[in-house]
């Protein structure tokens, strides 16, 4: 009988980011960067459907503002915006109360403790986003998160010919450094193309990537590989997802069906956005909900904190019967 690649002795927590982890969206520092005005720009992005749709073209709504970005910067109105732009966008992030502390003090409360550290019962932090994966990485979260899953740009795109002689990108780049006297532009090496693009849906493959270890084991494992649920890295039922809105239905929804763990958050007094989590928890789509305060003994503190001991010993309890199961009768005397 071949042995599990994994213990299943990982808990994850998968987040959200804008309006789950800060109180804002995270492309707001580039129109400030860039003096453009945030709100004509997203009206744009809402027009863009009803304007391709006339040409007879289709667009995915969640994902058609990186395109917009792109038409931004070839007009001009973001010259230069590069990944390394991108990056220092994200200290300007303004996090909820509580993070990014709350990361380090679940983990703790997880793996410092005896009897969950016998099992080596260990905690991850993931967060997926529809926003800029590169701002995330700049940002004050990224030192606290095992994983980050968003969009991503492409500076130097591979030309024509490129895989019979990969050094011709390279001396492309070298060459651009090497000339002073080209365009802010070319220095700069914007961005040019998407390389990823996540939508609301997309968001549940990197669900599946946690599960099935994927995400650390990519030349091992693919995301579409079939693997049965008991041998996989992290269980759904050992997932905890934490988002703000109906746009995450779809990730809610796989950790709900596949005994997952599910929670809304709202910001704090604001009465619409308690009415929207309120409707998710009416309608089955989270178990709970709460304000977006992550410190301690706030309820939301206290909610993700105590499911995370569940899981934890839920896993103690597995592991344990396991234990007992493979151990034989010992021999007693004869009477």
């Amino acid at each position: 009988m071949n042995a599990s690649p994994f213990e299943q002795n990982i808990i994850a927590m998968v987040w959200d980011c804008d309006k789950t982890l800060i109180s804002s969206y995270m492309q707001d520092p580039l129109f400030r960067h860039f003096n453009v005005d945030g709100g004509k720009f997203w009206r744009e992005v809402n027009a863009l459907r009803e304007f391709y749709g006339k040409q007879g073209i289709s667009v995915n709504a969640d994902t058609s503002y990186l395109n917009h970005i792109l038409t931004y910067v070839k007009a001009g109105l973001f010259k230069g915006l590069n990944n390394k732009l991108l990056h220092e966008f994200g200290k300007e992030l303004t996090f909820y109360p509580g993070l990014p502390d709350f990361f380090g003090e679940v983990k703790r409360l997880i793996e410092e403790d005896p009897k969950y550290k016998a099992f080596d019962i260990r905690l991850e932090h993931y967060v997926v986003s529809t926003g800029f994966a590169e701002t995330i990485r700049g940002s004050a979260i990224a030192p606290y998160v095992d994983g980050i899953f968003g969009c991503e740009f492409i500076e130097a795109p591979a030309q024509p010919g490129f895989a019979d002689s990969p050094e011709a990108l390279i001396d492309a780049l070298e060459s651009v450094a090497r000339h002073p006297e080209r365009s802010e532009a070319e220095r700069s090496c914007e961005i040019s193309q998407i390389a990823c693009a996540l939508d609301n849906t997309s968001k549940t493959r990197y669900l599946f990537e946690i599960n099935k270890g994927s995400n650390k084991y990519p030349e091992t494992i693919d995301v579409n590989s079939s693997i049965a649920r008991e041998v996989r890295r992290v269980p759904f039922q050992n997932m905890v997802y934490v988002a703000d809105g109906p746009s995450d239905v779809p990730a809610f929804s796989i950790l709900n069906y596949n005994g997952g763990s599910t929670f809304a958050v709202y910001p704090k007094g604001d009465v619409k956005g308690f009415k929207q989590a309120d409707a998710l928890r009416r309608d089955n789509r989270v178990q709970m909900f709460g304000e977006a305060d992550y410190t301690n003994a706030s309820q939301s503190w206290l909610w993700l904190t105590e499911k995370a001991k569940a899981i934890a010993d839920k896993i103690v309890e597995v592991k344990q019967a396991a234990i007992r199961n493979s151990a034989g009768t010992p021999p007693t005397h004869l009477t």
